[in-house]
């Protein structure tokens, strides 16, 4: 069994890594990231963002950001749940490529560093992230980013991996994530740069739900609620500027 690790470490071991190694990493998985995601996940992925959509509870008249968006499935899913306007970036060329094809002329997905958007302040309604937020190379600076981009009283919604509470739960989903994940995703992918070796540390150095709430705070956001999903492999982070 695993070893929890240490929320602290998130600085050392994943924010310093250097955006345009991983980039490139992305731009390499791009091509299987949606096979993988739905089959490594049991197309659970699917329904966390489905409820993540649903959540939000749009008019229609909205204009969101979908940050660090891959191949624009959150996106995508914010467009089907009603959301107005849609715009997407990521910091990967493939990955936008790919979401360009899948959601042709519906959403704007353009290749922007969610640590320093070309966007005016206070131009968006929501902002939402599913699954990218740890990829950043300086978290702190994404989310006052967000802060920034977002209008007064805008929400943003952060859909990430977690670590479950139950400790025997945890061990299972700790050997699933560290070894069988890896073996299984780097095969597919032809390894891509240890792509899925990567990813699953990446969630378990990120900070866990508590922690990610304070430096929301600590971002200029307030009444951060956290809703966990599917005994806490996932959780569901909402907050309001």
């Amino acid at each position: 069994m695993s070893a929890t690790p240490d929320p602290s470490r998130f600085d050392d071991e994943v924010s310093r890594k250097q955006g345009s190694r991983i980039s490139r990493m992305f731009d390499r998985i791009a091509p299987t990231y949606d096979l993988l995601n739905h089959l490594l996940s049991a197309n659970i992925d699917v329904r966390w963002r489905r409820k993540a959509a649903a959540d939000l509870k749009f008019t229609g008249e909205e204009r969101l950001l979908d940050l660090c968006c891959g191949t624009g499935d959150l996106a995508m899913a914010m467009k089907d749940a009603g959301a107005g306007t849609v715009v997407a970036t990521d910091f990967s060329p493939e990955m936008v490529r790919h979401a360009r094809q899948k959601a042709g002329d519906r959403i704007d997905f353009q290749v922007a560093d969610t640590t320093d958007l070309p966007f005016a302040d206070a131009s968006f309604d929501v902002a939402t992230v599913g699954f990218g937020v740890r990829n950043l190379e300086d978290l702190d600076a994404g989310f006052r980013e967000a802060q920034r981009v977002l209008k007064p009283g805008g929400r943003l919604m952060i859909l990430e991996f977690s670590r479950p509470p139950n400790a025997a739960f945890r061990g299972l989903y700790h050997t699933y994530f560290m070894i069988v994940l890896p073996m299984i995703g780097n095969l597919v992918s032809g390894g891509a740069d240890n792509a899925y070796t990567y990813l699953p540390r990446s969630v378990m150095a990120f900070p866990g739900p508590e922690a990610l709430a304070d430096r929301l705070r600590a971002a200029g956001f307030a009444h951060v609620d956290i809703e966990s999903l599917t005994y806490g492999i996932a959780c569901i982070h909402t907050a309001t500027k």
